[in-house]
């Protein structure tokens, strides 16, 4: 039986393992540590993640805002923030985008030639003022009844407030502004940022620059009809050898802009919707105005006459729909007042004689709007727009 049994032998492992047992509290130390580890990578992680989504939303939110502004579309989202409808019409004006953001904005042309929505041409009347509209009654009387016809923008000093009541065409029709300067080529910056924001309308087809002493002397079927269906746009662009023409120019501005191309005219223009994007676009030309066309140059004057004679000549009447009497010399033109006001006074800038080219025929009208008129003009012209102005 002795004899049967043989020894067990064990490996020095074993012995080992015999003498040395594993301690509890180093397996627990163990397995402390590799959680720890565990939890470290996946906080890291987490944390790396965190911050790749926030730069990541903060990316495509900025890119979203110059499509859809969030103060511009916000107000009346409803839930469908990205529809058409607010896209081709934003259903408000203030938004956050800086110049730049809005002229690119602005200037994208759809390469589809039709339209996916009823497109009415509307014209896009442009005010800039220092202040207040002393005129908003005579053109509130003028738009009445012919909505969806026109849009409205208004430019004024950035922290004034319009006060017209909200049965007004002008309720809630500024733009985002900056301070301007006459004389200056924030002047240009400001027409510039007038077209732009007009331009976020794409049924907006004609664009008319005015001022808080402009006023209009047909009713608003003529006026519309004259330029929706013009195939030319009106800027006065002259070659005038003075030193208030020729004399503005700075040969700093060769080769790119040259003596023979310098041109001048009145600041307020209408153009149509192609030269307004290829204006708001444009900076080549642009930047050289605001570079050596200072206060004495008068950019203003000049930089749009100067572009179109340059480029889109043949798309030009090369006169401007809007009298105003430089008759009396200086710096500024004539203002009217109360006296002045009269039935007669009215129809000699209506029809005065002269005749010019409309769609290359000759036509007697050629004024649409007149300048310059002081507030105390108001009542008369009120008391005028029945029996004259047929409005």
């Amino acid at each position: 039986m002795w004899s049967e049994m043989k020894p067990i032998l064990k490996s020095k492992s074993d012995d080992e393992a015999d003498y040395f047992p594993s301690s509890p509290r180093k397996d627990w130390s163990i397995n402390l540590m590799k959680f720890v580890s565990i939890l470290v990578i996946f906080m890291t992680g987490l944390a790396i993640g965190l911050s790749l989504s926030g730069h990541l939303s903060r990316f495509y939110t900025s890119q979203t805002d110059l499509f859809f502004p969030r103060t511009t579309y916000a107000a009346s989202c409803d839930g469908d923030c990205m529809s058409l409808q607010n896209f081709i019409k934003p259903p408000h004006l203030i938004h956050s985008m800086s110049d730049e953001e809005l002229f690119w904005r602005a200037s994208m042309v759809p390469k589809m030639e039709e339209y996916p929505f009823e497109r009415v041409p509307k014209v896009a009347f442009m005010f800039m003022t220092r202040g207040p509209l002393p005129f908003a009654p005579l053109w509130d009387r003028f738009f009445k009844g012919h909505e969806g016809l026109y849009s409205v923008y208004v430019h004024t000093l950035p922290d004034y407030r319009l006060n017209v009541s909200m049965s007004s065409v002008f309720f809630g029709r500024q733009i985002p502004s900056e301070e301007v300067s006459w004389g200056s080529v924030t002047l240009v910056d400001a027409e510039k940022r007038l077209l732009a924001n007009a331009l976020l309308d794409f049924s907006n087809e004609r664009f008319i620059l005015l001022s808080e002493s402009c006023i209009p002397v047909y009713n608003f079927p003529t006026v519309y009809e004259y330029l929706i269906n013009s195939a030319h746009t009106f800027v006065e662009s002259y070659d005038e050898n003075t030193p208030q023409g020729r004399g503005r120019y700075s040969r700093r501005m060769a080769p790119k802009i040259q003596l023979y191309h310098w041109r001048k005219g009145s600041e307020w223009f209408e153009l149509n919707r192609e030269l307004a994007i290829n204006i708001v676009a444009e900076y080549k030309y642009y930047s050289l105005f605001r570079k050596y066309c200072r206060p004495s140059c008068y950019p203003d004057e000049h930089y749009i006459p100067t572009y179109l004679n340059m480029f889109h000549g043949s798309l030009n009447a090369n006169r401007s729909v809007t009298w105003v009497d430089w008759s009396r010399g200086g710096p500024h033109p004539a203002t009217y007042g109360a006296p002045n006001v009269t039935v007669e006074f009215i129809r000699a800038i209506r029809n005065n004689g002269t005749f010019c080219m409309y769609n290359s025929r000759p036509t007697s009208i050629c004024f649409l709007f007149a300048r310059k008129f002081a507030p105390s003009a108001l009542g008369p012209l009120l008391n005028l727009t029945s029996t004259v102005m047929d409005f």
